[in-house]
């Protein structure tokens, strides 16, 4: 029988290689789509990096993600930018869409202030990575506090994928696709279609709270799942255990 297809959507500063240890640990259980969003990977290059561009990309990978699928209908997972941006598409397209798996994310900021404040922030955060470089960016970025406690090597790869990455396309993400620059739907998660589950690491108090607040608001929550001995980055932390949430999910 054909495996369900879960389409997966990186964080800032990734790409689709991002969920390579979770498609791997999952086996033939589900089908990993993992597309690089605009600005990352091998869509660097691709203007405007906005949401109604992303969301049209990804339409497109949904339906076929969707047609391929037993069901008729796919999962859609976000890591952190993928899941404020996976929300989006679900909303847009309930007819396509199995369930929804938010993994270290949130549904975006709804104080109109926090939000000015966040793009103001993430406009200087463009500003000088165009101006020093990737190298200087992925040590600022690596040495945020959301890393703290995360496993040395799971550190090093971050920031091997970040320093890796395109400047202008990071620039063109922070400033179109930052949690500033994305409208928040958390008012809106009571008419989310799908069932909704929050996967988080046990040391990321933040989304913790975040998550247990978006299982609130959803119409049909579907749990939480909190990963013992982890942080933030949980693709890379803690793969196994995002496989487990994913096949659990589809099941």
């Amino acid at each position: 029988m054909t495996a369900p297809v879960v389409l997966a959507l990186h964080g800032f500063g990734g790409s689709g290689a991002s969920w390579d240890a979770v498609a791997q640990a999952a086996g033939d259980r589900v089908r990993v789509v993992a597309p690089d969003l605009r600005g990352h990977g091998a869509a660097a290059d691709r203007r405007p990096v906005d949401l109604t561009s992303v969301l049209g990309d990804l339409a497109t990978e949904l339906e076929a993600a969707a047609a391929s699928s037993p069901s008729g209908r796919a999962t859609v997972a976000g890591y952190s930018l993928g899941g404020r941006v996976g929300l989006h598409l679900a909303l847009a397209h309930p007819d396509l869409v199995e369930r929804v798996v938010l993994v270290s994310s949130t549904s975006g900021m709804e104080d109109e202030e926090e939000r000015a404040a966040r793009r103001a922030s993430d406009e200087a955060q463009a500003q000088r990575l165009e101006r020093d470089g990737l190298e200087a960016f992925a040590d600022r970025w690596a040495a945020l506090p959301l890393w703290d406690g995360d496993p040395p090597a799971a550190r090093a790869a971050q920031r091997a994928a970040l320093a890796a990455g395109d400047a202008d396309g990071l620039a063109a993400a922070l400033r179109g696709l930052g949690a500033g620059a994305v409208p928040a739907v958390g008012p809106r998660l009571g008419a989310l279609a799908a069932p909704l589950t929050v996967v988080v690491g046990a040391r990321d108090d933040r989304y913790r709270a975040i998550g247990a607040r978006l299982l609130r608001l959803a119409a049909q929550p579907a749990g939480e799942v909190v990963v013992p001995d982890a942080g933030h980055g949980l693709l890379r932390e803690a793969p196994a255990a995002v496989a487990a949430a994913l096949t659990s999910s589809c099941g």
